[in-house]
């Protein structure tokens, strides 16, 4: 019976959260492969970063994608690095961006087997003696999101950047001491409130197990 609640909440607040900002103009993937030519230093030519500091964001949903550029722009995401890359950007320009990423093949990054099995029962099924929801709600069976309510694609994402995010989110649930305040952001309120209840071992083991999904 708790398990019903609880996952009829969910899906609750997912209904609300899909209708959030649900139209926007159209983005054109061919006009943001030139406008990403930017970001090829560090999120690589077709959205396939380097290295785990920074995310891949191909396969990434275009709603996804613009409301991140527009977050940052506003300064309701805090980073150094984004805030000079959003300025002068458009909202065309945020979503032919997203376009242009999404309409990539994100590639798979190396996982622990191990830490994988032990990851893919918390994705798929969460823990409700901690009280913490399944990850497949929100981010589908094979971790591509939900694009048309904004729910990011994990598939193939570097373990590594996967578990800094969720460290963060962790701490801001308790502390609210990092850079991640949109008090106002109903899925960064969730992702707070699951990540907060979660241990480095469960963070390590759903990190590695969303990495290798494809």
């Amino acid at each position: 019976m708790k398990g019903n609640v609880v996952q009829k909440a969910l899906l609750a607040g997912l209904l609300s959260l899909g209708l959030v900002g649900a139209s926007h103009a159209g983005g054109d993937a061919t006009a943001g492969q030139a406008k990403a030519a930017a970001c090829a230093a560090c999120h690589g030519a077709d959205g396939n970063s380097f290295t785990p500091m920074f995310p891949k964001l191909a396969g990434q949903g275009e709603k996804y994608i613009a409301k991140q550029l527009k977050d940052f722009q506003s300064g309701a995401r805090s980073n150094a690095m984004m805030a000079p890359m959003v300025l002068g950007k458009s909202e065309q320009d945020m979503a032919d961006l997203g376009a242009y990423y999404a309409s990539q093949s994100v590639s798979v990054s190396p996982v622990n087997a191990e830490l994988a099995a032990k990851g893919e029962k918390l994705y798929r099924g969460g823990d409700l003696e901690k009280g913490i929801a399944a990850c497949v709600a929100c981010h589908g069976v094979s971790g591509k999101g939900v694009a048309a309510a904004g729910f990011p694609s994990l598939e193939g994402q570097w373990s590594g950047y996967i578990s800094a995010q969720l460290k963060a989110f962790r701490a801001a649930g308790r502390d609210d001491s990092t850079g991640i305040r949109r008090d106002n952001d109903g899925d960064v309120r969730m992702m707070r409130d699951i990540a907060s209840k979660m241990s480095d071992k469960d963070i390590e083991a759903v990190s590695n197990f969303v990495s290798g999904l494809n």
